[in-house]
């Protein structure tokens, strides 16, 4: 037969009778290299159809146990507790990233046979427990696929943490974050907390985003939208029918975090919120700062902004956050309006006042009010219409 690749089992039979007959025969020059070049062919096929199923992880330890005269007790070092070698090697226990490192480091065992990958390879430590708020991570369901407990999650940290970034696909956006205090703020906590809400977000099926929808009529829809007592979870119904997930999720310790906005993969733009400060002025503040952001700076897959609206609200070296606080502040309270307004506000701390205005221009009186506190610097009035602890109740995920 002339040799030709392999594709059917008719071929692997015909190739291998052929093989045979070359084999018995005296073969001359043409006919080993005939044989040379079959067996090459069979040996490609029989690879790809018959592959060789690795050694059992546990099979491939106990070996090495008996190569090397090693109890169970001295696996303890690459294992853990005794407890933990004999659910091993009984099969009751997985092995974790960590064992498996360890194995292969300590033992030699190959990390092919220890990963269950033909060819496999181990990587390096990427993620370790103690660089993130794990605990927290832990209590607040951010390990979504994991049941049990606390402990057995430390012993799976590298898997779960590689799990939960697995959302960034290997690449993770640039980070720009606008705050103003001196307070060091946790980069790895904001990194866990912006995977979540990324991961949270691709589970909302909505309509496919069309940057022209993020129009004037938009933002001054929103805003109308404030003058509502159900007025935030109507905004994030709205924003979901122009195709933005409005994702709303409790900051980490050490984030200091009030809103974000980044864009997923196939460039659709997400919004989250923490809603750590439970007042009504904040949160419309926060929202259309966000908005900002996407209008006018987010055209890009690999950045995203973390903002602390409550330190940095009218302030900024960024010039882009300078853009947003002024976008927002314009879209809440219109220039000519508050130029208008702005001496007689100031000066009259009437609540009545700001409720007549604010009626006036349909929207809520914390809006207004927090203009004013923000102004003057004077955070302790208007408590009874700024909307404290009114927003949190609405959304229960944030509960």
């Amino acid at each position: 037969m002339k040799p030709k690749i392999i594709k059917t089992g008719e071929d692997y039979q015909l190739a291998l009778k052929r093989i045979e007959a070359l084999m018995d025969a005296r073969p001359n020059c043409e006919d080993e290299e005939e044989l040379e070049l079959l067996s090459f062919l069979v040996d490609q096929y029989e690879k790809e159809h018959f592959p060789i199923d690795l050694p059992d992880p546990v099979e491939a330890i106990k070996f090495r146990m008996e190569q090397e005269g090693l109890t169970r007790k001295d696996l303890t070092k690459y294992l853990g507790s005794q407890s933990k070698v004999s659910e091993v090697l009984a099969g009751k226990r997985s092995l974790s990233l960590a064992m498996i490192r360890s194995l292969y480091e300590g033992l030699r065992i190959p990390a092919e046979v220890l990963l269950q990958k033909p060819a496999g390879e181990l990587q390096a430590c990427r993620y370790n427990s103690t660089d993130y708020p794990f605990v927290e991570l832990f209590k607040r369901g951010y390990f979504k696929s994991f049941n049990g407990t606390l402990k057995q999650a430390r012993e799976q940290a590298e898997e779960l943490l590689e799990a939960l970034f697995a959302v960034f696909e290997g690449s993770e956006p640039t980070h720009v974050y606008c705050r103003k205090s001196e307070k060091e703020v946790d980069w790895n906590a904001l990194i866990a907390w912006h995977a979540r809400v990324l991961d949270l977000a691709q589970q909302h099926e909505l309509p496919i985003f069309d940057r022209e929808r993020l129009n004037d009529k938009l933002f001054r829809e929103i805003v109308k939208l404030s003058y509502y007592d159900q007025g935030p979870r109507l905004a994030q119904e709205l924003l979901n029918k122009k195709g933005i997930p409005l994702i709303f999720l409790l900051h980490l310790p050490k984030t200091f975090l009030d809103g974000a906005c980044f864009m997923t993969a196939n460039g659709r733009p997400v919004i989250g919120m923490t809603l750590r400060h439970d007042r009504l002025d904040n949160f419309w503040f926060t929202l259309l700062h966000e908005l900002a952001h996407i209008k006018l700076h987010l055209n890009t897959t690999n950045r995203v902004f973390f903002d602390d609206t409550e330190t940095g609200a009218f302030e900024g070296e960024n010039p882009e956050e300078v853009e947003a606080n002024q976008f927002a502040r314009d879209y809440l309270i219109p220039q000519e309006v508050w130029q208008a307004r702005r001496t007689l506000l100031l000066k009259n701390h009437s609540e009545s006042k700001i409720c007549q205005i604010a009626d006036e221009l349909e929207i809520s009186p914390a809006i207004i009010a927090g203009r004013i506190r923000w102004e003057k610097q004077t955070f302790n009035v208007f408590s009874s219409i700024i909307g404290n602890r009114t927003v949190r109740k609405l959304f229960s995920e944030v509960n």
